[in-house]
């Protein structure tokens, strides 16, 4: 949450000045700005995963923070294309209160999938068990507005994929012994994760509000070096509201 909170106030450090000088529309509106300033709120999914690999799905949660300019592709038109970057803090949780640490028999940048009780004895409470994989992505979509006299308002569908480079993963897990003795332990480590993602996505809505999907073309890790061998990739989907 503290990390979100730093992007959302860098992001909107960055467009600050270029909002003041645009003409606002009057209360209840948006400014007229071109672009969009999206924070996307959904779950996290994995495909084609063996069993084994199941994921709790409420705490396995996605946000993303994206700003996405707009290029009008002819005049009047009504479509768009629209370039961005921004930022995917993602979430797995492991059912079972497993989790991921590396695996030796694959070398260093490798994982596999252990009970947690393994690392810190039989006598637990897991409180927290989540792994957390952050991005910078880049999203490029065409968009279609069905208002095609003023793009900031009606309908609108849109297409495209993103690319994005995964700069931080790790686990935190929070772990209560017999003795009420409490560990918050937060490991950093590749885990085997494919270093770059893509994908194809969708969003339809209005201006202010839209519901998301996108599905992962490549795989979660980095060939067989997962655990189980596994080929999972990513499924995503929620809701989104657009700050400016």
């Amino acid at each position: 949450m503290k990390r979100l909170t730093l992007i959302c106030l860098l992001l909107a450090a960055t467009f600050h000045l270029h909002a003041q000088e645009k003409e606002k529309t009057p209360i209840g509106g948006r400014p007229n700005i071109k672009g969009d300033l999206f924070l996307d709120f959904g779950f996290n999914l994995l495909n084609n995963r063996p069993e084994d690999l199941n994921t709790r799905f409420i705490p396995s949660r996605v946000v993303n923070v994206y700003y996405q300019t707009q290029l009008p592709l002819g005049e009047n038109s009504g479509f768009t294309f629209n370039p961005g970057l921004g930022f995917g803090l993602e979430k797995l949780a492991f059912q079972g209160n497993q989790t991921l640490i590396p695996d030796p028999a694959k070398g260093g940048n490798s994982s596999q999938l252990v009970p947690i009780s393994d690392i810190y004895g039989e006598n637990i409470r897991v409180e927290t068990n989540t792994m957390a994989l952050n991005y910078l992505d880049i999203p490029l979509e065409i968009r279609y507005h069905a208002n095609k006299s003023d793009y900031n308002s009606g309908f609108r569908v849109a297409v495209g994929g993103k690319i994005g480079v995964l700069y931080n993963a790790h686990s935190k897990i929070t772990v209560t012994d017999s003795e009420g003795l409490t560990q918050k332990v937060k490991n950093s480590q590749d885990y085997g994760l494919s270093p770059i993602r893509y994908g194809v996505y969708t969003r339809l809505g209005f201006p202010g509000f839209n519901v998301w999907g996108y599905y992962g073309l490549n795989g979660l890790f980095d060939g067989e070096q997962g655990p189980f061998g596994t080929e999972a990739t990513q499924f995503n989907f929620g809701i989104s509201v657009a700050l400016f």
